[in-house]
């Protein structure tokens, strides 16, 4: 496996979107998320990243094909349904780095890369000197009939990294189910962790 890795930063990340949308799509369909997702929209969600001056990137490629991706971009940066439940809790956001998709086909999965991930966001939240915590949210799905009978959740990975789940912190995202064309609200659950 021949695998090569890029890091890009504010609007340099806009030069990958169709790849990076094209990856959430093929990811995300999986439980738990099961997303019907569409490029025209994954365009424009992601520009809020391109948006960011201190947004960034960390893809992996196997050849022409961008195989795995993960995203961070400063709390303050993020879209109100992420920022607004860390100001009703009375967080600082200027010291919280949110964490975007942490995304890998399946096929490479099990070699390290999660952690290249998380590590490669964690340096660069901690390289500003000013941020404090990282945090990023996962969907809450409980007893959805599509649930694989073999699923692991990412749970273990999350708190073996240092990531508590804050169960109070909650926001809700909308997309529409594998299937479906109508959007429908979706529970997301924050975890936290103190970086230095």
């Amino acid at each position: 496996m021949s695998l090569s890795f890029i890091t890009k930063q504010g609007s340099g990340i806009e030069s990958v979107f169709e790849d990076l949308a094209k990856l959430r799509i093929a990811v995300f369909r999986d439980y738990p998320y099961l997303y019907e997702g569409s490029l025209a929209y994954e365009m424009e969600y992601l520009k809020t990243y391109a948006f960011a001056e201190r947004s960034f990137l960390f893809a992996i490629y196997d050849g022409e094909k961008m195989v795995g991706a993960t995203t961070c971009i400063p709390l303050r940066d993020e879209t109100a349904d992420i920022r607004e439940p860390f100001e009703k809790a009375g967080f600082n956001i200027d010291n919280i780095f949110y964490f975007g998709e942490s995304i890998l086909l399946s096929s490479y999965r099990g070699q390290g890369l999660g952690h290249r991930f998380f590590d490669a966001r964690e340096e660069y939240a901690s390289s500003f000197g000013t941020f404090r915590t990282a945090c990023f949210c996962s969907v809450e799905r409980i007893n959805h009939p599509a649930q694989p009978v073999d699923y692991r959740p990412n749970d273990a990975f999350w708190i073996k990294r240092g990531y508590k789940e804050v169960p109070d912190l909650k926001t809700t995202m909308e997309w529409p189910d594998l299937g479906e064309t109508i959007s429908t609200p979706k529970t997301m659950i924050f975890w936290m962790k103190e970086i230095e």
